[in-house]
């Protein structure tokens, strides 16, 4: 897990997120993006592209950032979906909440 945070108020922070990260806990991820909003972050840009499933308990966490993000007038992006959490947030509705960008194909 990486998080590219600027030195100055930041309008945005990407944290890139593997199975290794979630499969340690979920307090990791929690602390994670809840550092970056408290570092005074906007938006958040998730990278699932280290992901192979996406679990419950971590969609919950991308939710409560969201609603801080919302009330700062950003938004959460999740970079890197596969196909399967992609089809399940659509399902959900959840798409229109976390703001999925696709994987991008490799020539």
């Amino acid at each position: 897990m990486t998080m590219a945070i600027a030195p100055a108020r930041v309008r945005e922070v990407t944290v890139h997120l593997d199975d290794r990260l979630l499969a340690g806990g979920l307090a990791d991820v929690r602390w994670t993006l809840l550092g970056a909003l408290h570092a005074g972050a906007c938006s958040l840009v998730v990278d699932l592209s280290g992901v192979q499933r996406l679990p419950d308990a971590v969609v919950a966490v991308l939710l409560s950032a969201h609603r801080i993000c919302r009330a700062r007038g950003g938004a959460v992006v999740l970079r890197g979906v596969d196909p399967r959490t992609a089809a399940l947030l659509r399902r959900t509705g959840l798409d229109r909440v976390l703001v999925p960008e696709p994987v991008l194909a490799v020539a």
